[in-house]
């Protein structure tokens, strides 16, 4: 008992972080980002890795949470897409990253850090 109170104090301090770095600029967008890179190195489709890359370094804050948020969505989608059958064609690659780009474009202006 006397762990289970510290333990739901810990649940709740961890759910309030994260639905706050959900409503910061362009999170969403960059996990995405995140995601398709994680996909992008599993499937070796390096090209497509480093212009997820070259985005994230252009677009995003340089502050730690918005590195963590872009690597744990790599990390995850690089597990996931290890435990598939196959990898979507290259063509998805570059169509889903030039989505991605638009609205990342539009939510964290490059230089905007």
């Amino acid at each position: 008992m006397k762990t289970a109170i510290p333990l739901a104090c810990c649940l709740a301090i961890l759910s309030t972080a994260a639905v706050a770095t959900e409503t910061e600029p362009g999170v969403a967008v960059l996990q995405e980002l995140g995601r398709l890179n994680g996909q992008a190195l599993a499937c070796g489709e390096t090209a497509i890795s480093g212009k997820a890359r070259t985005l994230t370094i252009a677009h995003a804050p340089k502050t730690r949470r918005y590195g963590e948020i872009y690597e744990e969505a790599t990390n995850a989608a690089f597990l996931a897409q290890g435990k598939s059958a196959s990898c979507p064609p290259s063509a998805e690659f570059t169509t889903r990253l030039g989505d991605i780009a638009s609205r990342l474009q539009a939510v964290l202006p490059a230089g905007g850090n």
